[in-house]
């Protein structure tokens, strides 16, 4: 009979996990001293085991091993290809208009609208703070001097966080391939590429969000090498820092949701694989569960919502972003009239007042003394709805009869009264008609029409309240209001499409066969002037934190899908950037100015592309393989899991950063590809140093290791130069353009599409 103390379960998971640590240092030992170098850190320093009911190779600790001097060399030549000329050219470039602007509303608290979240901006404010700028510059166009104001180091900040990538690639393709040299490939991609450093050296969001996302995908990779320490110190910092990173991502733009995809993805394929593992039981799965849960869910949530609660707290000041937002948003902004403001609780006849539309960013009813031009509509003067508070979105409420209201008391404007709104400064009446509307062709036109407040039947509109009955008065902010055209039967609405320039860019007003209540048909009286009536206090009206932050998403949400290109604005589309077909002008448009172009190294470019086939071509025969339990020793077993594991989560991440482009209604740039990029520069050190540790397949042992260095130098010296060559579009070039003999550029216009 056995009298010995029985141990408990996770004594004996203790126990064990401490006896496969022992035996991976030993078999680890015995690997360094049996397996040839080859080009990678400890050669096949690997060690496969069963996890899950599947192998996986887990790498013991190697630290003593890494390239230190290599990563070093990587750092020094990625801050210095950076920071070289950051202060060229000294004036506006390409969409610093938009993002030094914004960093200055930061600095003077006034707010404004983006369609992207706000912590990249926020940034860009603290780091122009930090260094001085005092948030005074205008920032209107591109070309405009800086002169004395600070803006180096706004640049600055942007430069080291795009300084930061190269080596990130590094670390992240070392983990995944236990390679120095694949690692060192995929950096130099990074770090003589001129598109990633002239993206990295002016004040946008695009260096702050590829940030984020390489940072993402560094820690979710350390993350995985901590699988034989589960809650760890070092393990959680992983798990924690994945989360920040991802919050990151997503506070700078909404791309950050495809690292967040990735991520996901594989926490799902991990949790899954411990699912799989019958040693460990279901609490502890339960706590890994939770674990994760709270680390890349409930943490990112919670920072991503701080962001937004620092944005709302900082920017309290009215600003040209007020008008996309509802009335009570507008409310708690300091200097907005609606900001601790009272006015008249009921609308009467004799009222001047503003219109707002209840669709987010459907903007002020307005008016303009231009006209519609020939051949859209009837040529009468235009009626749009602004996003900005305006003098010309004043409307004056009128009788049926046209008569005005200066003696005697006011009379209130009730649910199913008929109503005429002159416009304030043209005196021109609210009309509509049986001529189809300039975007919206199954809607009728709506324009001003009349002289002096005279007008026709056309003129007419009831008013109706949402809700409301007979007899109810029209409450001003509170009610929810339509117009409904008394000749034609239409409704006032708000399309949401932006107009040509002949409409100023604003957005389309017509009148609506489809009666039905949207938010586009729905609108509330904002601003509202009658000496006659008492006022009330408006602070009732400030909105809580979740409503503002709702109110906020939707509007970016909207904003984004609404971004279309303008007339003669140059976009591209998803399948030209992979092959470099054409770039950005950034700076300077002939041979007397300062010219910046945005474009990647061809060299670069083209190879990842081709690398992008060998991968599929090498996956391919690596999973036939595996399928058909093909005997794989050593080295070639290394790779295989190599290109499926670390390889295929790259080739997954190039595919989340790119694909959705295909399919989005917005505007789209060339560089909103370079996360796609950094992903594809990753693989392809994975792929190139994969197929020359290879050629002792094709070649006697010596000769091969004579190739597989040559073919190393090649390609390291191959950057370099294509780098030397292409500098100038990044750095900035004067003279002749490059289709001039005589430019320093000629004969590097390779394709036509090509404009530097």
């Amino acid at each position: 009979m056995d009298v010995r103390p029985k141990e408990n379960f996770s004594q004996r998971q203790d126990t064990s996990a401490v006896r496969h640590r022992k035996t991976c240092k030993v078999n680890e030992r015995a690997e360094i001293h049996s397996q040839p170098h080859n080009g990678t850190i400890n050669g096949a320093n690997k060690m496969i085991t069963k996890r899950g009911g599947g192998e996986h190779i887990s790498s013991p600790s190697r630290d003593a091993h890494v390239p230190v001097f290599i990563l070093a060399l990587v750092i020094v030549l990625s801050v210095s290809t950076r920071f070289y000329k950051i202060t060229e050219p000294p004036h506006v470039c390409w969409d610093e208009t938009h993002f030094g602007k914004m960093g200055s509303y930061y600095i003077n608290r006034t707010f404004f609208f983006d369609v992207h979240p706000p912590l990249g901006k926020m940034l860009i404010g603290l780091a122009g703070y930090l260094t001085g700028y005092d948030g005074t510059f205008p920032f209107i166009k591109p070309g405009d001097k800086y002169e004395h104001h600070n803006y180096w180091g706004m640049r600055a900040f942007c430069a080291a966080l795009g300084s930061c990538l190269p080596p990130f690639a590094f670390l992240v393709v070392l983990e995944l391939s236990q390679s120095s040299t694949a690692a060192l490939i995929a950096a130099s991609l990074l770090i003589f590429d001129t598109g990633c450093i002239t993206l990295s050296q002016y004040i946008l969001l695009d260096p702050i969000l590829m940030f984020f996302i390489m940072g993402s995908v560094l820690c979710m990779v350390k993350f995985n090498t901590q699988r034989l320490g589960p809650f760890s110190f070092s393990w959680w910092f992983w798990l924690l820092l994945t989360g920040l990173c991802l919050s990151g991502s997503l506070g700078v733009k909404f791309v950050g949701l495809f690292v967040i995809l990735l991520v996901g993805i594989n926490t799902a394929l991990d949790l899954w694989r411990l699912l799989g593992d019958l040693s460990l039981s279901l609490v502890d799965f339960g706590k890994h569960l939770l674990a994760r849960v709270f680390g890349l869910i409930m943490l990112p949530l919670f920072l991503y919502t701080t962001i937004f609660a620092i944005h709302f707290i900082v920017l309290n000041r009215s600003g040209p972003g007020d008008g996309f937002f509802s009335s009570a948003f507008q409310s708690r902004l300091i200097g907005n009239n609606l900001h601790n403001a009272s006015m008249p609780e009921y609308l009467a006849y004799g009222s001047v007042i503003t219109v707002k539309n209840l669709r987010i960013a459907g903007g002020y009813l307005h008016s303009h003394w231009h006209l519609y031009p020939e051949g859209v509509g009837a040529h009468q003067q235009q009626v749009t709805a602004y996003l900005h508070k305006d003098f010309n979105n004043l409307w004056l409420v009128k009788r049926l009869d046209n008569s005005d209201d200066l003696t005697g008391s006011p009379e209130l404007v009730r649910h199913g009264d008929i109503i005429r709104l002159e416009h304030k400064e043209t005196t021109r009446n609210l009309h509509s008609h049986f001529h189809e509307a300039p975007l919206t062709k199954k809607h009728l036109q709506v324009t001003g029409y009349g002289i002096n407040g005279s007008g026709d039947v056309n003129d007419l509109w009831q008013v109706e309240v949402c809700g409301g009955r007979k007899g109810d008065p029209v409450k001003v902010l509170r009610s929810k209001v339509r117009f409904l055209h008394r000749a034609t039967g239409c409704v006032l609405c708000s399309s949401g499409k932006t107009l040509p320039k002949w409409g100023w860019e604003q957005v389309e007003v017509t009148c609506s066969p489809y009666v039905k209540e949207t938010p586009n048909s729905q609108w509330n009286i904002e601003d509202h002037i009658n000496p006659k009536l008492p006022n009330i206090s408006l602070a009732v009206l400030k909105p809580t934190f979740l409503e503002i932050l709702w109110e906020s998403h939707i509007v970016m949400i909207r904003g984004n899908s609404g971004l279309k290109p303008k007339d003669n604005e140059m976009n591209s589309k998803p399948w030209h950037w992979p092959i470099n077909y054409q770039g950005l002008r950034f700076s300077g448009v002939n041979e007397t100015e300062y010219r910046v172009y945005l474009l990647g190294n061809p060299v670069i470019w083209w190879l990842n592309l081709l690398s992008l086939a060998l991968f599929v071509i090498l996956l391919t025969v690596a999973s036939l393989a595996v399928q058909r339990r093909v005997k794989m020793e050593g080295m070639m077993k290394v790779h295989c899991h190599t290109l499926m594991e670390g390889g295929g989560m790259l080739f997954l991440g190039w595919l989340l950063h790119y694909l959705p482009f295909y399919i989005m209604g917005r505007i789209l740039y060339y560089h909103h590809y370079f996360p796609a990029m950094m992903f594809s520069s990753m693989l392809t050190g994975i792929t190139l140093d994969i197929l020359l540790q290879n050629l002792q397949l094709l070649f006697s042992s010596s000769l091969s290791h004579y190739l597989m260095r040559g073919g190393q130098s090649v390609l390291l010296l191959g950057f370099i130069y294509s780098f030397y060559l292409f500098h100038p579009l990044s750095y900035g070039m004067r003279g002749p353009l490059a289709h001039d003999s005589a430019s320093s550029m000629a004969g590097l216009r390779w394709m036509e599409s090509w404009e530097f």
